[in-house]
Protein backbone atom coordinates (compact mmCIF):
# COMPACT_ATOMS: atom_id res chain seq x y z
CA UNK A 1 0.00 0.00 0.00
CA UNK A 2 2.89 2.32 0.89
CA UNK A 3 4.56 1.65 -2.51
CA UNK A 4 1.29 2.30 -4.32
CA UNK A 5 0.97 5.67 -2.55
CA UNK A 6 4.52 6.62 -3.53
CA UNK A 7 3.85 5.72 -7.18
CA UNK A 8 0.73 7.87 -7.12
CA UNK A 9 2.69 10.80 -5.68
CA UNK A 10 5.41 10.42 -8.33
CA UNK A 11 2.79 10.29 -11.10
CA UNK A 12 1.08 13.35 -9.68
CA UNK A 13 4.36 15.25 -9.58
CA UNK A 14 5.14 14.23 -13.17
CA UNK A 15 1.70 15.39 -14.30
CA UNK A 16 2.15 18.73 -12.58
CA UNK A 17 5.61 19.18 -14.12
CA UNK A 18 4.34 18.13 -17.56
CA UNK A 19 1.41 20.53 -17.23
CA UNK A 20 3.77 23.34 -16.26
CA UNK A 21 6.03 22.62 -19.24
CA UNK A 22 3.05 22.51 -21.59
CA UNK A 23 1.73 25.77 -20.16
CA UNK A 24 5.17 27.37 -20.61
CA UNK A 25 5.51 26.16 -24.19
CA UNK A 26 2.00 27.25 -25.13
CA UNK A 27 2.31 30.81 -23.82
CA UNK A 28 1.89 33.40 -26.62
CA UNK A 29 5.14 35.07 -27.64
CA UNK A 30 4.29 38.73 -28.29
CA UNK A 31 5.59 40.67 -31.27
CA UNK A 32 8.75 42.72 -30.83
CA UNK A 33 7.85 45.02 -33.69
CA UNK A 34 4.72 46.93 -34.64
CA UNK A 35 2.74 46.09 -37.76
CA UNK A 36 3.97 49.36 -39.25
CA UNK A 37 7.58 48.24 -38.79
CA UNK A 38 6.88 44.97 -40.63
CA UNK A 39 5.13 46.85 -43.45
CA UNK A 40 6.23 48.90 -46.44
CA UNK A 41 8.93 48.64 -49.08
CA UNK A 42 11.68 47.99 -46.52
CA UNK A 43 10.10 46.00 -43.66
CA UNK A 44 11.86 44.81 -40.54
CA UNK A 45 12.49 41.07 -40.87
CA UNK A 46 12.88 39.62 -37.39
CA UNK A 47 14.93 36.59 -36.45
CA UNK A 48 12.84 33.44 -36.96
CA UNK A 49 11.38 31.78 -33.87
CA UNK A 50 10.20 28.32 -34.98
CA UNK A 51 7.27 27.26 -32.81
CA UNK A 52 6.15 23.69 -32.29
CA UNK A 53 3.21 25.10 -30.34
CA UNK A 54 2.30 28.31 -32.20
CA UNK A 55 1.38 31.63 -30.71
CA UNK A 56 -2.39 31.80 -31.03
CA UNK A 57 -4.69 34.80 -30.89
CA UNK A 58 -8.17 34.36 -32.36
CA UNK A 59 -10.90 36.93 -31.96
CA UNK A 60 -14.47 35.76 -31.36
CA UNK A 61 -17.05 37.51 -33.61
CA UNK A 62 -19.76 39.38 -31.71
CA UNK A 63 -21.34 41.40 -34.55
CA UNK A 64 -22.01 45.14 -34.92
CA UNK A 65 -25.41 45.33 -33.28
CA UNK A 66 -28.38 46.95 -34.94
CA UNK A 67 -26.72 50.08 -36.30
CA UNK A 68 -22.99 49.87 -35.58
CA UNK A 69 -20.51 50.68 -38.37
CA UNK A 70 -16.70 50.52 -38.66
CA UNK A 71 -14.68 53.61 -37.87
CA UNK A 72 -13.52 55.28 -41.10
CA UNK A 73 -10.67 57.62 -41.99
CA UNK A 74 -11.33 61.35 -41.82
CA UNK A 75 -13.81 62.53 -44.45
CA UNK A 76 -15.22 59.06 -45.15
CA UNK A 77 -18.69 57.81 -44.23
CA UNK A 78 -19.88 54.21 -43.99
CA UNK A 79 -23.27 52.62 -44.49
CA UNK A 80 -24.65 49.11 -44.84
CA UNK A 81 -25.01 48.36 -48.53
CA UNK A 82 -26.45 44.91 -47.75
CA UNK A 83 -26.85 42.82 -44.59
CA UNK A 84 -28.28 39.51 -43.51
CA UNK A 85 -26.09 37.71 -46.02
CA UNK A 86 -24.62 34.31 -45.22
CA UNK A 87 -20.80 34.46 -45.09
CA UNK A 88 -20.22 36.89 -48.00
CA UNK A 89 -16.72 36.88 -49.42
CA UNK A 90 -15.78 37.87 -52.98
CA UNK A 91 -17.45 40.97 -54.48
CA UNK A 92 -17.63 41.72 -58.21
CA UNK A 93 -19.27 44.78 -59.77
CA UNK A 94 -20.86 44.28 -63.18
CA UNK A 95 -20.44 46.98 -65.86
CA UNK A 96 -24.08 48.06 -65.38
CA UNK A 97 -23.75 48.36 -61.60
CA UNK A 98 -25.20 45.12 -60.26
CA UNK A 99 -23.02 43.66 -57.50
CA UNK A 100 -22.32 39.91 -57.45
CA UNK A 101 -21.22 38.22 -54.22
CA UNK A 102 -20.21 34.65 -53.41
CA UNK A 103 -21.72 33.34 -50.17
CA UNK A 104 -19.22 30.69 -49.29
CA UNK A 105 -16.97 28.90 -46.84
CA UNK A 106 -14.44 26.10 -46.87
CA UNK A 107 -15.41 22.63 -48.10
CA UNK A 108 -15.05 19.58 -45.89
CA UNK A 109 -11.33 18.84 -45.98
CA UNK A 110 -8.46 17.71 -43.78
CA UNK A 111 -5.76 20.20 -42.85
CA UNK A 112 -2.19 19.17 -43.65
CA UNK A 113 -0.17 18.34 -40.55
CA UNK A 114 -1.94 15.40 -38.91
CA UNK A 115 -4.71 14.81 -36.40
CA UNK A 116 -3.44 17.25 -33.78
CA UNK A 117 -3.22 20.08 -36.31
CA UNK A 118 -6.76 19.30 -37.47
CA UNK A 119 -8.04 19.21 -33.89
CA UNK A 120 -6.49 22.59 -33.04
CA UNK A 121 -7.59 24.07 -36.38
CA UNK A 122 -11.17 23.00 -35.68
CA UNK A 123 -11.13 24.87 -32.37
CA UNK A 124 -9.67 27.98 -34.00
CA UNK A 125 -12.13 27.93 -36.91
CA UNK A 126 -15.03 27.57 -34.50
CA UNK A 127 -13.92 30.50 -32.35
CA UNK A 128 -13.28 32.69 -35.42
CA UNK A 129 -16.73 32.00 -36.87
CA UNK A 130 -15.22 30.15 -39.83
CA UNK A 131 -16.74 26.72 -39.19
CA UNK A 132 -20.18 27.38 -40.69
CA UNK A 133 -21.26 25.20 -43.65
CA UNK A 134 -20.68 26.78 -47.05
CA UNK A 135 -23.89 28.37 -48.45
CA UNK A 136 -22.53 27.71 -51.98
CA UNK A 137 -24.42 30.58 -53.58
CA UNK A 138 -23.77 33.38 -56.04
CA UNK A 139 -26.04 36.33 -55.21
CA UNK A 140 -26.89 39.50 -57.14
CA UNK A 141 -27.41 42.74 -55.19
CA UNK A 142 -29.02 45.70 -56.97
CA UNK A 143 -29.21 49.32 -55.87
CA UNK A 144 -31.68 50.49 -58.50
CA UNK A 145 -32.50 53.87 -56.94
CA UNK A 146 -28.85 54.79 -56.25
CA UNK A 147 -29.29 55.52 -52.54
CA UNK A 148 -26.31 53.37 -51.53
CA UNK A 149 -28.42 50.46 -50.24
CA UNK A 150 -29.23 47.34 -52.26
CA UNK A 151 -33.00 46.95 -52.33
CA UNK A 152 -33.00 43.85 -54.55
CA UNK A 153 -31.40 40.47 -53.86
CA UNK A 154 -31.47 37.51 -56.27
CA UNK A 155 -29.78 34.11 -56.07
CA UNK A 156 -28.11 33.59 -59.45
CA UNK A 157 -26.66 30.16 -58.62
CA UNK A 158 -27.16 27.87 -55.63
CA UNK A 159 -25.44 24.63 -56.67
CA UNK A 160 -21.81 25.69 -56.38
CA UNK A 161 -19.01 24.11 -54.33
CA UNK A 162 -17.18 26.57 -52.05
CA UNK A 163 -17.16 29.26 -54.76
CA UNK A 164 -15.01 32.37 -54.58
CA UNK A 165 -13.66 34.11 -57.70
CA UNK A 166 -16.06 35.86 -60.11
CA UNK A 167 -15.51 37.42 -63.54
CA UNK A 168 -17.74 38.42 -66.47
CA UNK A 169 -17.15 39.39 -70.10
CA UNK A 170 -19.37 39.60 -73.16
CA UNK A 171 -22.19 37.36 -71.89
CA UNK A 172 -19.89 34.86 -70.16
CA UNK A 173 -19.93 34.52 -66.39
CA UNK A 174 -16.92 32.79 -64.81
CA UNK A 175 -17.02 31.31 -61.29
CA UNK A 176 -14.23 29.46 -59.49
CA UNK A 177 -15.23 26.63 -57.16
CA UNK A 178 -12.50 25.29 -54.90
CA UNK A 179 -11.76 22.53 -57.44
CA UNK A 180 -12.73 23.90 -60.87
CA UNK A 181 -13.40 26.94 -63.03
CA UNK A 182 -16.88 27.13 -64.60
CA UNK A 183 -18.35 29.28 -67.36
CA UNK A 184 -22.07 30.14 -67.63
CA UNK A 185 -24.11 31.99 -70.21
CA UNK A 186 -25.36 35.09 -68.45
CA UNK A 187 -26.95 38.22 -69.91
CA UNK A 188 -26.21 41.22 -67.72
CA UNK A 189 -29.25 42.26 -65.71
CA UNK A 190 -30.85 38.81 -65.54
CA UNK A 191 -31.99 37.70 -62.08
CA UNK A 192 -31.07 34.05 -62.52
CA UNK A 193 -28.53 31.89 -64.34
CA UNK A 194 -30.58 29.20 -66.04
CA UNK A 195 -28.11 27.10 -68.05
CA UNK A 196 -25.63 24.50 -66.87
CA UNK A 197 -22.05 25.53 -66.35
CA UNK A 198 -19.21 24.42 -68.60
CA UNK A 199 -16.05 23.23 -66.85
CA UNK A 200 -13.02 25.07 -68.23
CA UNK A 201 -10.30 23.87 -65.89
CA UNK A 202 -9.78 21.48 -62.98
CA UNK A 203 -8.08 22.94 -59.93
CA UNK A 204 -6.30 21.30 -56.98
CA UNK A 205 -9.10 20.79 -54.49
CA UNK A 206 -9.49 22.25 -50.99
CA UNK A 207 -6.24 22.12 -48.99
CA UNK A 208 -5.39 24.49 -46.14
CA UNK A 209 -6.16 27.39 -48.47
CA UNK A 210 -9.34 26.78 -50.45
CA UNK A 211 -10.26 30.13 -52.00
CA UNK A 212 -9.69 30.42 -55.77
CA UNK A 213 -9.78 33.98 -57.03
CA UNK A 214 -9.94 34.73 -60.77
CA UNK A 215 -9.28 37.75 -63.00
CA UNK A 216 -9.74 38.34 -66.73
CA UNK A 217 -7.23 40.26 -68.82
CA UNK A 218 -8.61 43.52 -70.29
CA UNK A 219 -9.33 41.83 -73.65
CA UNK A 220 -11.30 39.01 -72.00
CA UNK A 221 -9.16 36.33 -73.65
CA UNK A 222 -7.07 35.10 -70.71
CA UNK A 223 -8.19 34.12 -67.22
CA UNK A 224 -5.83 34.19 -64.23
CA UNK A 225 -6.52 31.79 -61.35
CA UNK A 226 -4.96 32.04 -57.88
CA UNK A 227 -4.50 28.73 -56.00
CA UNK A 228 -3.15 28.59 -52.45
CA UNK A 229 -1.00 25.87 -50.90
CA UNK A 230 -2.32 22.75 -49.20
CA UNK A 231 -0.10 23.30 -46.15
CA UNK A 232 1.98 25.80 -44.22
CA UNK A 233 5.46 24.80 -45.45
CA UNK A 234 4.97 21.54 -47.32
CA UNK A 235 4.58 19.42 -44.18
CA UNK A 236 2.09 17.20 -45.99
CA UNK A 237 4.61 16.39 -48.72
CA UNK A 238 5.25 18.17 -52.00
CA UNK A 239 3.19 15.74 -54.06
CA UNK A 240 -0.02 17.34 -52.79
CA UNK A 241 1.34 20.78 -53.68
CA UNK A 242 1.38 20.19 -57.44
CA UNK A 243 -0.28 23.16 -59.13
CA UNK A 244 -0.67 25.01 -55.83
CA UNK A 245 0.92 28.11 -54.31
CA UNK A 246 0.66 29.59 -57.77
CA UNK A 247 -1.21 31.69 -60.29
CA UNK A 248 -2.32 29.94 -63.48
CA UNK A 249 -3.11 31.49 -66.86
CA UNK A 250 -5.96 29.94 -68.86
CA UNK A 251 -6.34 30.67 -72.58
CA UNK A 252 -10.09 30.82 -73.08
CA UNK A 253 -9.92 30.24 -76.83
CA UNK A 254 -7.81 27.07 -76.74
CA UNK A 255 -8.60 25.79 -73.22
CA UNK A 256 -4.89 25.38 -72.46
CA UNK A 257 -3.34 26.62 -69.25
CA UNK A 258 0.15 27.30 -67.97
CA UNK A 259 1.80 28.14 -64.68
CA UNK A 260 2.12 31.91 -64.67
CA UNK A 261 3.80 32.55 -61.30
CA UNK A 262 4.85 30.20 -58.49
CA UNK A 263 6.15 30.13 -54.92
CA UNK A 264 3.20 32.22 -53.67
CA UNK A 265 2.03 30.47 -50.50
CA UNK A 266 -1.54 31.74 -50.63
CA UNK A 267 -2.29 34.33 -53.34
CA UNK A 268 -5.71 35.96 -53.05
CA UNK A 269 -6.56 39.39 -54.41
CA UNK A 270 -5.79 39.83 -58.12
CA UNK A 271 -5.88 43.20 -59.91
CA UNK A 272 -4.31 45.01 -62.85
CA UNK A 273 -2.04 47.89 -61.87
CA UNK A 274 -3.50 50.80 -63.88
CA UNK A 275 -0.19 52.68 -64.11
CA UNK A 276 2.06 49.83 -65.25
CA UNK A 277 -0.42 47.31 -66.69
CA UNK A 278 1.11 44.56 -64.52
CA UNK A 279 -0.76 41.84 -62.66
CA UNK A 280 -0.59 42.32 -58.86
CA UNK A 281 -1.66 40.07 -56.01
CA UNK A 282 -1.91 39.87 -52.23
CA UNK A 283 -0.21 36.87 -50.60
CA UNK A 284 -0.50 35.28 -47.15
CA UNK A 285 2.94 34.14 -46.05
CA UNK A 286 3.90 31.26 -43.73
CA UNK A 287 3.09 30.76 -40.04
CA UNK A 288 4.75 29.52 -36.85
CA UNK A 289 7.96 31.55 -37.08
CA UNK A 290 6.88 34.00 -34.39
CA UNK A 291 4.57 36.99 -34.21
CA UNK A 292 6.85 39.12 -36.41
CA UNK A 293 7.37 36.70 -39.31
CA UNK A 294 6.67 36.46 -42.15
CA UNK A 295 5.02 39.64 -43.49
CA UNK A 296 2.12 39.08 -45.84
CA UNK A 297 2.68 41.06 -49.00
CA UNK A 298 1.44 42.90 -52.07
CA UNK A 299 3.46 42.37 -55.24
CA UNK A 300 3.56 42.32 -59.01
CA UNK A 301 3.69 38.88 -60.64
CA UNK A 302 5.53 38.87 -63.96
CA UNK A 303 5.27 35.79 -66.15
CA UNK A 304 7.57 33.07 -64.85
CA UNK A 305 8.20 34.75 -61.49
CA UNK A 306 9.06 32.66 -58.43
CA UNK A 307 8.55 33.90 -54.85
CA UNK A 308 10.25 31.10 -52.96
CA UNK A 309 7.61 29.09 -51.07
CA UNK A 310 8.20 26.83 -49.22
CA UNK A 311 12.00 26.96 -49.14
CA UNK A 312 12.70 30.68 -48.84
CA UNK A 313 10.94 33.93 -48.09
CA UNK A 314 11.69 37.54 -48.92
CA UNK A 315 14.00 36.58 -51.76
CA UNK A 316 16.76 34.57 -50.10
CA UNK A 317 15.94 33.88 -46.43
CA UNK A 318 15.88 30.11 -45.90
CA UNK A 319 13.17 28.45 -43.85
CA UNK A 320 15.19 25.78 -42.04
CA UNK A 321 12.03 23.83 -41.14
CA UNK A 322 11.41 22.70 -44.74
CA UNK A 323 12.57 19.11 -45.19
CA UNK A 324 12.16 18.74 -48.96
CA UNK A 325 15.12 19.14 -51.34
CA UNK A 326 15.28 22.61 -52.82
CA UNK A 327 15.67 23.02 -56.60
CA UNK A 328 19.21 23.85 -57.70
CA UNK A 329 20.11 27.54 -58.08
CA UNK A 330 16.74 28.39 -56.55
CA UNK A 331 17.70 31.68 -54.91
CA UNK A 332 19.25 32.91 -58.15
CA UNK A 333 15.79 33.63 -59.47
CA UNK A 334 13.48 34.04 -56.46
CA UNK A 335 12.00 37.52 -56.23
CA UNK A 336 11.65 39.91 -53.29
CA UNK A 337 8.02 41.05 -52.88
CA UNK A 338 7.35 44.69 -53.69
CA UNK A 339 5.53 45.66 -50.49
CA UNK A 340 5.01 44.15 -47.03
CA UNK A 341 1.56 44.36 -45.43
CA UNK A 342 2.53 43.25 -41.91
CA UNK A 343 3.06 39.85 -40.35
CA UNK A 344 0.04 37.48 -40.23
CA UNK A 345 -2.58 40.10 -41.19
CA UNK A 346 -4.19 37.73 -43.75
CA UNK A 347 -4.34 40.13 -46.69
CA UNK A 348 -7.21 39.11 -48.99
CA UNK A 349 -9.20 41.43 -51.29
CA UNK A 350 -7.35 43.92 -53.50
CA UNK A 351 -8.49 46.73 -55.80
CA UNK A 352 -6.80 49.81 -57.25
CA UNK A 353 -8.25 53.30 -57.28
CA UNK A 354 -9.92 53.97 -60.61
CA UNK A 355 -11.59 56.68 -62.61
CA UNK A 356 -14.58 57.99 -60.73
CA UNK A 357 -13.68 56.56 -57.31
CA UNK A 358 -15.04 58.89 -54.62
CA UNK A 359 -12.86 58.60 -51.55
CA UNK A 360 -11.10 61.93 -51.91
CA UNK A 361 -7.57 63.01 -52.90
CA UNK A 362 -5.98 61.22 -49.92
CA UNK A 363 -7.02 57.92 -51.48
CA UNK A 364 -6.80 58.89 -55.14
CA UNK A 365 -3.81 56.93 -56.42
CA UNK A 366 -3.15 53.57 -54.83
CA UNK A 367 -4.43 50.17 -53.76
CA UNK A 368 -7.06 49.14 -51.19
CA UNK A 369 -6.53 45.87 -49.30
CA UNK A 370 -8.80 43.99 -46.88
CA UNK A 371 -6.75 42.51 -44.04
CA UNK A 372 -8.89 39.67 -42.69
CA UNK A 373 -7.03 39.35 -39.38
CA UNK A 374 -4.33 37.26 -37.72
CA UNK A 375 -4.45 34.05 -35.70
CA UNK A 376 -0.67 33.55 -35.23
CA UNK A 377 0.24 36.92 -33.70
CA UNK A 378 0.11 38.65 -30.35
CA UNK A 379 -1.23 41.27 -30.25
CA UNK A 380 -3.71 40.48 -33.03
CA UNK A 381 -3.20 42.39 -36.27
CA UNK A 382 -5.14 43.20 -39.37
CA UNK A 383 -8.94 43.24 -38.99
CA UNK A 384 -9.03 46.41 -41.11
CA UNK A 385 -9.00 47.88 -44.59
CA UNK A 386 -5.87 49.77 -45.60
CA UNK A 387 -4.69 51.94 -48.47
CA UNK A 388 -1.24 51.84 -50.07
CA UNK A 389 -0.24 54.87 -52.12
CA UNK A 390 1.41 54.34 -55.53
CA UNK A 391 3.55 56.70 -57.60
CA UNK A 392 2.91 57.63 -61.23
CA UNK A 393 5.08 54.72 -62.42
CA UNK A 394 3.01 52.15 -60.54
CA UNK A 395 5.25 51.57 -57.51
CA UNK A 396 4.01 51.42 -53.90
CA UNK A 397 5.09 54.07 -51.40
CA UNK A 398 5.23 54.65 -47.66
CA UNK A 399 3.24 52.73 -45.06
CA UNK A 400 -0.33 51.40 -45.15
CA UNK A 401 -2.96 54.02 -44.29
CA UNK A 402 -6.08 52.92 -42.43
CA UNK A 403 -9.38 53.26 -44.31
CA UNK A 404 -11.63 51.21 -42.00
CA UNK A 405 -10.92 49.96 -38.48
CA UNK A 406 -12.60 49.17 -35.13
CA UNK A 407 -13.40 45.63 -36.26
CA UNK A 408 -11.48 44.45 -33.19
CA UNK A 409 -13.60 45.04 -30.11
CA UNK A 410 -11.01 44.24 -27.41
CA UNK A 411 -11.00 41.40 -24.88
CA UNK A 412 -10.38 38.84 -27.65
CA UNK A 413 -13.50 39.80 -29.59
CA UNK A 414 -14.17 41.19 -33.04
CA UNK A 415 -17.26 42.80 -34.49
CA UNK A 416 -16.46 41.44 -37.95
CA UNK A 417 -13.73 40.52 -40.42
CA UNK A 418 -13.15 42.50 -43.65
CA UNK A 419 -12.64 40.09 -46.54
CA UNK A 420 -12.96 41.64 -50.00
CA UNK A 421 -13.01 45.08 -51.65
CA UNK A 422 -14.49 46.41 -54.90
CA UNK A 423 -15.80 49.71 -56.23
CA UNK A 424 -19.47 50.12 -57.05
CA UNK A 425 -20.77 52.05 -60.06
CA UNK A 426 -20.93 55.32 -58.07
CA UNK A 427 -17.26 55.18 -57.06
CA UNK A 428 -17.90 54.04 -53.49
CA UNK A 429 -15.77 51.27 -51.98
CA UNK A 430 -17.62 48.07 -51.04
CA UNK A 431 -16.18 45.85 -48.30
CA UNK A 432 -17.48 42.37 -47.46
CA UNK A 433 -17.55 41.37 -43.79
CA UNK A 434 -17.85 37.59 -43.70
CA UNK A 435 -18.58 37.05 -40.01
CA UNK A 436 -20.97 40.01 -39.54
CA UNK A 437 -22.70 39.04 -42.83
CA UNK A 438 -22.64 42.63 -44.07
CA UNK A 439 -21.31 44.49 -47.11
CA UNK A 440 -20.15 47.96 -46.14
CA UNK A 441 -20.15 50.95 -48.48
CA UNK A 442 -17.52 53.66 -47.98
CA UNK A 443 -17.50 57.07 -49.67
CA UNK A 444 -16.51 60.70 -49.23
CA UNK A 445 -19.68 62.76 -49.80
CA UNK A 446 -17.72 65.92 -50.63
CA UNK A 447 -15.26 64.29 -53.04
CA UNK A 448 -15.33 64.53 -56.80
CA UNK A 449 -14.61 61.43 -58.87
CA UNK A 450 -10.92 60.57 -59.27
CA UNK A 451 -9.41 61.24 -62.70
CA UNK A 452 -8.51 58.26 -64.87
CA UNK A 453 -5.06 56.82 -64.04
CA UNK A 454 -2.41 57.66 -66.63
CA UNK A 455 -0.72 54.57 -68.01
CA UNK A 456 3.08 54.73 -67.90
CA UNK A 457 4.30 53.64 -71.33
CA UNK A 458 8.09 53.94 -71.28
CA UNK A 459 10.27 52.55 -74.02
CA UNK A 460 11.27 48.87 -73.53
CA UNK A 461 14.93 47.98 -72.97
CA UNK A 462 16.78 46.84 -76.08
CA UNK A 463 17.12 43.07 -76.56
CA UNK A 464 20.11 41.34 -74.97
CA UNK A 465 22.21 39.82 -77.76
CA UNK A 466 25.23 38.59 -75.87
CA UNK A 467 25.66 37.01 -72.45
CA UNK A 468 28.75 38.29 -70.69
CA UNK A 469 29.38 37.74 -66.99
CA UNK A 470 26.65 37.75 -64.36
CA UNK A 471 23.20 37.95 -66.05
CA UNK A 472 21.90 39.89 -63.07
CA UNK A 473 24.28 42.74 -64.02
CA UNK A 474 23.51 42.60 -67.73
CA UNK A 475 22.13 46.12 -68.00
CA UNK A 476 24.56 47.83 -65.64
CA UNK A 477 27.37 47.73 -68.19
CA UNK A 478 25.78 46.60 -71.49
CA UNK A 479 27.92 45.89 -74.56
CA UNK A 480 28.31 48.89 -76.85
CA UNK A 481 26.43 47.28 -79.74
CA UNK A 482 23.15 47.22 -77.82
CA UNK A 483 23.29 50.77 -76.52
CA UNK A 484 20.35 52.80 -77.88
CA UNK A 485 22.56 55.22 -79.85
CA UNK A 486 24.28 52.34 -81.62
CA UNK A 487 21.10 50.78 -83.04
Amino acid sequence: MRIFKKVLIVLLVLLVVAGGVLWWLSRPVPALYSLEETSGTDPVLAEPDPQLIPTVGVAKPIGWGEDGVPEAAEGLVVNRFAEGLEHPRVIYTMPGGDVLVTLTNAPERPIAGGWLTNFVAGILFSRAGADVPSPNQLVLLRDGDGDGVAEERHVLLDNLDSPSGIAWHDGNLYVANHDEVLRFDYAEGANRVTGAGEKLMDLPAAGNHWMRNILLNPEGTLLYVAVGSASNIGEGGMDIEQGRAAIHELDLATGTSRLYSAGLRNPNGLAWNPWSGELWTTVNERDQLGSDLVPDYLTNVPLGSQYGWPWVYWGDIFDERVEHPMPRFFTQYTRVPEYALGAHVAALGLTFSREGSRLGPTFGQGAFIARHGSWNRQPMGGYDVVYVAFDERGNPLGKPVTVLESFLAGEGETRGRPTWVAFDRTGALLVSDDTANIIWRVTNPSANGTAAPLRNRGEPLPPRRELIGDPARAFEEPPADIMPDSL
